[in-house]
């Protein structure tokens, strides 16, 4: 009678055990690279809703400015070039809209430019990614930058002299004219969205 081999099932053991291992470090793996980019895309959205609300709050500044170059001669035209808003309320505008994402504003900046001024913003979230198998994660936070434009969307046209109505046609759609001596100022926040586009761009 011939007796059985009693080490293969031994032998085999530890090898089970191993790929056991390996197969849960990699489901470790890959479940710290989804949180790690789950993180990401969080403080991307962040900081798209953080440089929105930045130009926005900007372009509502615009209105007292904008309606006075009405007035002077060649006013428009020097506003559109050169104009540069105070960045203070647009950025604290971008700092509550992080916040409402768990995150906090690391730098906040204009760039002045003719026709198109930008908002740029970078964000870090408060949370990091938290305890995973890769080391480091613990303390790796979120960031992510984004950057919106404020574009001047008209054409225009004066009827007389600087102070007179002014025609402007925006975008292709029927015109409207402003009259700088009997504009309500209440009236801005509306009006703004017509001749100003506000949008994201890439870097």
């Amino acid at each position: 009678m011939t007796a059985k081999p009693r080490g293969d099932a031994g032998q085999a053991f530890p090898i089970y055990v191993v790929m056991v291992a390996g197969l849960l470090f990699l489901a470790f793996a890959f479940f710290a690279v989804g949180k790690a980019s789950a993180t990401r895309n969080e403080a991307q959205g962040a900081a798209d809703a953080a440089a929105l609300a930045a130009a926005q709050d900007a372009r509502d500044t615009l209105g007292p400015p904008f309606v006075a170059a009405l007035m002077t001669p060649g006013g428009l035209n020097e506003f559109l070039q050169g104009y540069m808003f105070n960045p203070v309320s647009p950025c604290a505008q971008a700092q509550r809209l992080a916040s409402s994402n768990r995150s906090d504003i690391a730098s906040c900046t204009p760039e002045y430019g003719y026709l198109r001024d930008r908002m740029h913003v970078s964000i870090r979230t408060r949370y990091p990614v938290g305890d995973t198998v890769i080391p480091g994660t613990e303390t790796k936070y979120g960031t992510a930058d984004a950057t919106a434009v404020i574009e001047f969307r008209c054409g225009y046209r004066f009827k007389g002299d600087p102070g007179d109505p002014v025609n402007f046609r925006c975008d292709g759609r029927d015109g409207f004219s402003i009259d700088p001596t009997d504009f309500d100022q209440g009236a801005w926040a509306a009006l703004s969205k017509a001749i100003f586009a506000v949008h994201l761009v890439d870097d």
